[in-house]
């Protein structure tokens, strides 16, 4: 089963005083995360890459951490995307990106 990973530090905040957004807004992972064409595992992986190349600490952390977590995704396969992020993003987002694997790697 897929963590609740939400993008915005307040959408838990809904949960007790606006319950029907807050399912709406839990309901979009897995609507987005259907594997219709790509399996879950690119998905998150394409996740990985998009928070990383926006430069997103936050983001980029959850999407790793769950990743590895959910999907055993490896230190190889999280690089072969920061490689892309390198080349379409720049040398800043992928720096700070290679640097947050390095802390999750640390903390497991």
């Amino acid at each position: 089963m897929k963590d609740e990973v939400f993008y915005g530090k307040g959408i838990h905040e809904l949960e007790g005083e606006y319950p029907d957004l807050y399912d709406l807004v839990k309901n979009i992972s897995e609507v987005v995360y259907d594997g219709h064409a790509l399996d879950y595992k690119t998905q998150k992986l394409i996740a990985i890459g998009i928070t990383a190349s926006r430069a997103d600490p936050r983001a980029t952390k959850k999407q790793i951490k769950s990743g590895m977590q959910e999907l055993d995704i490896t230190k190889e396969e999280i690089m072969d995307v920061l490689k892309i992020v390198l080349l379409t993003s720049g040398m800043p987002a992928f720096s700070k990106a290679v640097q947050i694997l390095n802390s999750v790697i640390e903390t497991q």
